[in-house]
């Protein structure tokens, strides 16, 4: 299984970060930063929600339905010609809201202090990677047939692995900082400059899609 650092440097990878940086107009370089720390954390919030059983079938639904990897058959097209298609960008919209709630202008906030970039162009990146994100798990699901929370979490897990130390306590600090499964307040937690232990992303718990 590739990782997300393999992911992006390969061609898909390319395709995403050049698309992100032609409709946000932040060079490709600063694309590349923004998605090496922003694809983890969003993969580590939807290992969480793997991790209940509610959270998984909302998971595996919207896997086996919309997200089953069809996108990276046209993707392209769809980031292509500086102007990412708008189906895509409502897609990730929607996307980001499951998975960070109401403190996703917190996450944007923190990955604009990290890069140098401004909110509105990481919120940009943000919805164009979550939809080719979640694109990839489904292919992957698909391709091993995968259709339960535990082969959904190994899969998740795998593309997590070999994440350096920084990117580590970013997804940590955003994801579940203190272990209680609350990724809202944890977030809050680390932006206001909380000396909170942070835990591992072994014990991701919560929900995603579930509510």
């Amino acid at each position: 299984m590739a990782g997300l650092s393999d992911l992006l440097n390969s061609d898909l990878g390319k395709q995403l970060i050049s698309g992100a940086s032609a409709q946000t107009g932040a060079s490709e370089s600063k694309t590349a930063e923004v998605l090496s720390m922003a694809m983890p954390v969003l993969l580590g919030a939807m290992k969480k929600n793997a991790s209940s059983p509610e959270g998984a079938s909302g998971l595996m639904g919207a896997l086996s339905g919309k997200h089953d990897g069809g996108i990276l058959d046209n993707l392209g097209s769809l980031l292509g010609g500086g102007s990412v298609d708008q189906s895509v960008m409502s897609d990730g919209a929607g996307i980001l809201s499951h998975v960070l709630g109401g403190k996703q202008p917190v996450v944007e906030n923190t990955l604009s202090q990290k890069t140098g970039l401004d909110a509105g162009t990481i919120a940009q990146i943000l919805k164009i990677a979550a939809p080719v994100l979640l694109g990839i798990i489904g292919k992957q699901t698909k391709e091993n047939g995968i259709n339960d929370s535990d082969g959904l979490t190994g899969i998740l897990g795998s593309m997590l692995g070999g994440q350096p130390k920084e990117n580590q306590s970013l997804i940590a600090s955003l994801i579940d900082a203190d272990g209680d499964g609350s990724v809202l307040d944890d977030v809050a937690d680390m932006v206001l400059g909380s000396n909170k232990q942070k835990g591992g992303l072994g014990g991701m718990l919560g929900g995603l899609f579930g509510k």
